[in-house]
């Protein structure tokens, strides 16, 4: 069956036919939860066309490729040559995992200006699409402000714009933003009260808020509207496990695994949650298992580095936690507020290994992320303690204290401290030197 063709230009006009048969059989298939063939017959029909745009949104908004294939895949399409933006496009809503740098030259390209006597620039900058795009890389790279602000500007230029939502609503969540996420699921609820996004927005309000039976009760719903809505599953399957409920937890992100195969996070939130359970062997299993999806989250080295450091492997530990920060590195200049635990973890692992030079530093490289650590404070004055400077481990217990009054731990090794600093020799001489 051939296509119209352009007399023009030579190209195909309208629907490709063998495409649209190829789309409607994949959706067919994942319609039956046969999601491997619908991720067949999905290929296909990009094969066929690449500018089968519908396609390409299943396979990526439902996760059916890890991120190695999807670049794989990508790059075995045939776009013409005037088409260059459409591959640039295609490849900047793929997964961020692993290319950051690449997609930052790819949206630069997107974003550039026209020039003259040339079709470099394609001068899409103010494109909603690329907009959505440039909101997601940031969102990967940690920066939820500057992700914030561009999907709300988005938003508020389009407020129809539901492909850009879950990472506006995910940037308010991770911010605090409880009345952006209340006003938000109000006004989606009055006009999309049948499509998923509004309830898991009204999930995320719930959560944000701390009411964790309401926001999985919303969540659920969200997943019951549709079944194929991945933020909904997570955000059910965090509900849970923010309550130690690790059965409900693990189900929710059982099946999330099992309905977006080409994504690790399930995988490593069933690991977070038998590591928080003291299951180390399996949480290794599923650590890896993410790993092998998604070599380049920093995310899953840092797992693996805490569950290093429960085994007391500490060097091991130290490797992975050192390789977590790497990967951030390799993506940014500096670290974010949302790294400053995986700093932590490596200077208590600094400390186990008696590196308390490194220890140190890296507890006031975290100090820099996050000035009002309360832990992070006494447990830098407890590695000092460990050194013997008993006057400056004094003094960072006490900073501890002012900021968290009831750590007995704290209090504890601040009465030791003051116990030995009396006792010491010198510190009579320093007494009578005063009278």
């Amino acid at each position: 069956m051939k296509d119209d063709i352009d007399p023009e230009s030579g190209h195909q006009a309208g629907i490709n036919i063998a495409a649209a048969l190829c789309l409607l059989r994949g959706r067919a298939c994942e319609a039956l939860e046969n999601r491997t063939r619908a991720l067949c017959w999905y290929k296909a029909s990009l094969r066929v066309d690449p500018y089968c745009y519908e396609a390409y949104e299943h396979i990526v908004d439902n996760h059916m490729l890890s991120s190695e294939k999807e670049v794989a895949f990508l790059s075995s399409l045939k776009f013409d040559a005037d088409d260059r933006w459409l591959s640039l496009l295609y490849s900047c809503q793929a997964k961020k995992y692993g290319q950051i740098s690449a997609l930052e030259s790819k949206l630069s390209e997107l974003e550039r200006e026209p020039q003259k006597h040339s079709n470099v620039g394609l001068s899409l900058k103010d494109n909603n699409d690329v907009l959505a795009c440039r909101a997601d890389y940031l969102y990967h790279r940690g920066e939820f402000q500057l992700c914030y602000d561009i999907t709300k500007t988005l938003l508020e230029k389009d407020p129809y714009h539901l492909k850009c939502m879950p990472l506006h609503l995910g940037a308010a969540l991770e911010l605090g933003r409880k009345n952006e996420l209340f006003l938000r699921a109000h006004n989606l609820v009055q006009e999309y009260s049948q499509r998923p996004i509004a309830w898991f927005a009204v999930g995320c309000y719930y959560y944000c808020i701390r009411q964790f039976d309401h926001a999985r009760r919303y969540f659920c719903k969200a997943t019951t509207l549709d079944g194929a809505f991945y933020p909904a599953w997570l955000g059910f399957g965090n509900a849970y496990a923010a309550q130690d409920e690790s059965d409900q937890a693990m189900a929710a992100y059982r099946t999330a695994a099992r309905l977006f195969s080409g994504c690790h996070m399930p995988a490593l939130c069933i690991g977070m949650e038998y590591l928080r359970t003291n299951n180390l062997n399996l949480a290794e299993q599923f650590f890896m298992q993410a790993k092998g999806i998604c070599p380049t989250d920093p995310l899953v080295y840092n797992e693996l580095g805490v569950m290093a450091y429960r085994n007391r492997e500490y060097e091991e530990a130290a490797r992975w936690l050192r390789k977590a920060l790497v990967l951030v590195q390799e993506t940014r200049n500096s670290l974010t507020l949302c790294w400053e635990p995986t700093v932590v973890n490596l200077a208590h692992t600094l400390r186990k290994l008696k590196l308390y030079p490194e220890a140190i530093s890296m507890y006031e490289k975290a100090l820099a992320l996050c000035p009002r650590g309360a832990t992070t404070y006494a447990a830098l004055g407890f590695t000092h303690h460990l050194q013997g400077s008993t006057g400056i481990a004094i003094d960072f217990y006490h900073k501890a204290l002012g900021l968290k009054p009831d750590d007995t731990f704290t209090a504890e090794m601040l009465t030791a401290a003051l116990t030995e600093e009396c006792l010491r020799p010198s510190f009579a001489k320093e007494l009578t030197a005063l009278h």
